[in-house]
């Protein structure tokens, strides 16, 4: 039985890869390192201390904060032009409203980037039972910790939660949580996905609501 849902951010409610990869880039020319777009994708859904950390190391330079530091300074001066925010976000999320389903938010980004792309979506953060950041957690996904932390602060039961994902490495901390994962072919294919261990997986978040709909009937069987 389904009785909330835990939304990650990034790829499920907004499409900010292209956004925070172009910011990395152009960030990373500060530490003359030619980044390229492919060189992100390993590290996809990790937050972005590994996402920008992993192509820093990957061309011989140790991490440093300023690196984020200064993406972040570029992705908030163009999340306006650059972020894409899904036209069923707001739908779905105005649709669980009016079913008195419960959600919180999971993302591995960062506080400012996670209010930044709140804010381009136009959703009030009070909407969520609970936000869960990167910044709040110690251990990054494929760790369980993000989605247990938000399950634990919002109330919910990690055995009737949905958890909604597009990487890897989420779905693989939403399994390793205990949870259901609908996992959304917006950063990798549907095999990919299955593997990782995804229960359900679909190209729209509009989905979701399906999801709940199915089960509600079967409920009542």
């Amino acid at each position: 039985m389904i009785k909330s849902v835990i939304f990650d951010m990034d790829g499920v409610l907004v499409d900010s890869e292209a956004a925070i990869t172009v910011a990395a880039i152009e960030a990373l020319r500060s530490w003359n390192i030619d980044a390229k777009e492919s060189d992100f994708k390993p590290f996809t859904g990790m937050g972005e201390d590994r996402f920008i950390g992993g192509v820093a190391e990957k061309y011989g330079l140790v991490y440093e904060k300023s690196m984020k530091d200064k993406a972040y300074e570029i992705y908030l001066e163009t999340a306006g032009e650059r972020v894409k925010v899904y036209p069923e976000s707001k739908i779905v999320l105005n649709k669980l409203k009016e079913l008195a389903l419960p959600f919180a938010l999971a993302s591995a980004a960062d506080k400012i980037k996670v209010e930044c792309n709140l804010d381009c979506i136009g959703i009030d953060p009070k909407a969520f039972a609970a936000i869960v950041t990167g910044s709040d957690v110690v251990k990054k996904k494929p760790d369980p910790e993000i989605f247990l932390t938000a399950a634990h602060e919002a109330g919910f039961s990690p055995k009737s939660c949905l958890v909604v994902e597009d990487a890897l490495s989420g779905v693989q901390a939403a399994k390793s949580a205990g949870m259901l994962c609908l996992a959304l072919t917006t950063s990798f294919d549907k095999n990919s996905l299955l593997n990782a261990g995804a229960d359900f997986v679909s190209d729209n978040l509009g989905e979701l609501l399906n999801i709940v709909e199915r089960r509600k009937g079967n409920e009542h069987k």
